[in-house]
Order: C-alpha cells, then sequence, then structure tokens
C-alpha cells in the first residue's frame, strides 16, 4: 500500500469489505441451498420425495390465499431457523470457555480458507473503476495453497476441544476418531498437491491455472495424483465413505454429542464448507479452473489500452469464466453427494489402513515420478537426457496404473475379525 493516496486506500478498503460481505453471504445461503440440493439426491437416490413443501405460506397471510410450495426453496430457511430458535443448552459438566470455543474456531477456519480462492479471474475496468477487480479477497498472495493447507491443520483444534471439553466418553472417543483421520489423510492429500506444484512452479492458485491453460489439466497429466487427492480429499471433509467423525450409529455423533441449537448448527456448516473448499481445490488444481479448452475462456484478459467494445467483450469473457469455474464446482459437489448416497462406510481400521499402506506409498511413487518427469523435460534435460514431448503423459498413466495395481496387492485385502482365544469373556483374568 505504499504510495497510495487516501482516496485509493479508502476505494482499497471498501472493495475489501464487499468482497468479505459477498463471499460471507454466499457461502453461507449457498451452503444451505447444497444442503436442500443434497436432501433431494438423497430421495431420487432412494426412490422417495425428499423435502418439497415449504415454500411461502400465504395462508398465514390470508386463510384464502393458497401455500405455494415453490419445490421446497423454503426448506433451508426454516431449517436455519429451528436451530436459531432452538434451545441453547449446554451441560453442565462441560468445560465451558472451550466448549464455546470449538465450534468458532472450525467454522472461522473453515470461512477464512476463502480468502485466497479465487471465484475467477478479475472484473475488468471500464465500467465501474479504470482498475480492474480480482474476484478473490487476498488478491496476490504467492502462497496461497499453503496458506489453505495452514488453516485446514487448524480446524483440527476444533474437533479435539469439541471432544474434550463436552466431558463425555462418546464426545472423547469420537474427537480422537476425528483428530486421527484429519491428520492420517493430509499426508497423501499434500503428497498429491506437490506434484501440481512442481509442475507448476507455484503456490498461486491462479498461477497453477494459467499454467494448465498451456500444459494441460493435471488430471491428464497426473492420474495418480489425482486419485490420490480426491481420495484424501473426501476423508478430509469427513464424507462418505469416511464419515467417521460423526458415525452416529457407532458414537451417537461423534465429537459434536453433546452440542445443540446454533453451536451445533456450526459444526455442521463448517462441515460442509470442508467439502465445498475441496471442491474448489480439486477444479482449480487438476481440472484447469475456469479454463476451457480450444480457447473457449481465453488464455490470458487483457484489460489496457481496450476501446469501449473491447471492454464489453472482457467483461462477457470474465462473466464466461466465472459461469465454467462454478459449473465445474458443482459438478464435483454433484460428485460428492452420488458417492455419499451409494458407498457404505468403511470401518476405522480399514480407513486407517487405506491412508498409511495405500494413499501414502501412491501418493510418494506420483511425487517422484513427476520430479523426474520435470528434470527430463526439452527446457531442463538432467544429465543431457531428454524425453519426447508426447511421452510425459502416456508415462505418467502407466506409471500410474502399476503402482496402483502393485500396492493394491502389497496391501493386505482380507483381515481377519475374529476373536481370539485369549479374549474370551467367561475366563478368569480374561483382558475381556
Amino acid at each position: 500500500m505504499t504510495g497510495m493516496t487516501p482516496i485509493e486506500m479508502v476505494s482499497l478498503a471498501v472493495e475489501s469489505l464487499i468482497k468479505i460481505a459477498l463471499l460471507l453471504g454466499g457461502l453461507m445461503t449457498g451452503a444451505a441451498y447444497l444442503v436442500l440440493l443434497e436432501r433431494r439426491m438423497a430421495a431420487w437416490i432412494q426412490d422417495r420425495r425428499g423435502p418439497n413443501r415449504v415454500g411461502m405460506p400465504l395462508s398465514l397471510l390470508n386463510s384464502h390465499w393458497t401455500d405455494w410450495r415453490l419445490f421446497g426453496l423454503g426448506q433451508p430457511l426454516a431449517d436455519g431457523l429451528k436451530f436459531i430458535f432452538k434451545e441453547e443448552f449446554t451441560p453442565a459438566h462441560v468445560d465451558r470457555k472451550i466448549f464455546v470455543l470449538a465450534p468458532i474456531i472450525i467454522l472461522t477456519t473453515a470461512l477464512t480458507v476463502f480468502a485466497v480462492i479465487p471465484f475467477g479471474n478479475v472484473l475488468p475496468g471500464g465500467l465501474i473503476s479504470d482498475n480492474p477487480i480480482p474476484l478473490i479477497v487476498a488478491p496476490g498472495v504467492d502462497v496461497g495453497m499453503l496458506f489453505v493447507f495452514a488453516l485446514s491443520s487448524v480446524a483440527v483444534y476444533g474437533v479435539i476441544l469439541g471432544g474434550w471439553a463436552s466431558n463425555n466418553k462418546y464426545g472423547f472417543l469420537g474427537g480422537l476418531r476425528s483428530s486421527a483421520q484429519l491428520i492420517a489423510y493430509e499426508l497423501p492429500l499434500g503428497l498429491g498437491l506437490l506434484g501440481v506444484v512442481l509442475a507448476a512452479g507455484s503456490l498461486n492458485l491462479e498461477t497453477i491455472i494459467e499454467k494448465q491453460a498451456s500444459d494441460g489439466w493435471y488430471a491428464v497429466t497426473q492420474p495418480l495424483g489425482f486419485v490420490v487427492f480426491v481420495v484424501a480429499a473426501f476423508a478430509e471433509s469427513a464424507r462418505l465413505p469416511f464419515d467417521l467423525p460423526e458415525c452416529e450409529q457407532e458414537l451417537i455423533g461423534g465429537y459434536h454429542t453433546e452440542y445443540s441449537g446454533i453451536k451445533l448448527l456450526l459444526f455442521l456448516v463448517a462441515e460442509f464448507l470442508h467439502m465445498v473448499t475441496m471442491a474448489f481445490l480439486i477444479v482449480i488444481l487438476f481440472f484447469g479452473g475456469w479454463h476451457l479448452p480450444f480457447g473457449i475462456t481465453g488464455a490470458d484478459l487483457q484489460i489496457d489500452g481496450w476501446g469501449l467494445a473491447s471492454v464489453g467483450a472482457a467483461w462477457v469473457q470474465a462473466a464466461l469464466r466465472i459461469l465454467v469455474l462454478v459449473g465445474k464446482i458443482m459438478a464435483v459437489i454433484v460428485f460428492f453427494m452420488l458417492v455419499r448416497w451409494s458407498w457404505p462406510r468403511f470401518r476405522f481400521d480399514q480407513l486407517m489402513s487405506l491412508a498409511w499402506k495405500v494413499m501414502l506409498p501412491l501418493g510418494m511413487v506420483n511425487f517422484v515420478v513427476v520430479a523426474i518427469i520435470e528434470q527430463l523435460q526439452p527446457d531442463a534435460g538432467l544429465y543431457g537426457v531428454i524425453i519426447p514431448a508426447w511421452m510425459p503423459i502416456p508415462l505418467a498413466w502407466f506409471i500410474g496404473v502399476v503402482a496402483w495395481i502393485g500396492v493394491s496387492h502389497l496391501a493386505s485385502r482380507i483381515v481377519d475379525n475374529r476373536p481370539h482365544a485369549s479374549l474370551r469373556p467367561d475366563t478368569v483374568d480374561s483382558p475381556v
């Protein structure tokens, strides 16, 4: 902000506040209606109707009027009001300060992550102001991915504190299981990301998108890293088949067993926003963000020196990029929802075994392979060895398939769950 006039500083502050307000309002409203979408999809998969009645209760204003159902679009508002006006009960045996702090931590981190996630490229100048408006709350952050991972790691504290402060065995067990899962899957998630960072040469999310526009989407050039990242993203967002943090059949709600009312709402919204965050990252890191092939959305958006007609074309292109990004993200979110209502839940030992024995080795293989391929590119040429330009993608797919088959055969596919003779409860001095 060095060299800026007071008017420019005030303008920048106002612009940032407007972005924050739009971001918070859009995320909270979007999360509410995505829950409605998921409930309707669950009903469709399970062959039932789902929520379709809550709309505009016009009969409350006039008994002669008919209520408008509006396809159940009023259901999120009704659910939100129910949580807000529900009795706020805090058990007497909890650690009150930490009990209240835990949901605040997890929701704050879930929302703050979006400060460095771009929702498009820029809005061109010429109609609103002379300067382009970047569609990101904190533009120019060159370590955006580190920021995202740092805050995602802090979210684990909200889970642990929620289970610990409840002073409840169910909540405590739920907190332990949840924190173990989140910490374990951060490693393959990071390894899946490292391949992208190596190929793009940057931690800036916008730079990663621009690199994919020229080199191709990383879902195609790094298939193994893409699979590792997606599986770890499911576990990090605690979605089926990895929803062990809640697991209501076993833990009666998990780490938020003792929570109700608005504090429970904070936990639930944060969990849902984690899924939205992972959808953003999958699209930006592996599906080119707002980029489409054949130059449909343009390789670059030039603003300076444009006339009125060119500025109008730039606005059309900027709007198209936003629509492309949102469309890709919605497709990934729908995939998350379809998986949730199609797959059974993993057991906890299966979950952890998958992380340490399958996903972690595959992530390391992907990292090494990408590093070698990058060093053998024509512009690098390690020790004079250069591979043809057509070879990296087939080579990455071949090694990915071989590594997946190899790790799958090395990992145990049969688990002996039969009780051991030493665990007979009817014997004297039995461990049971």
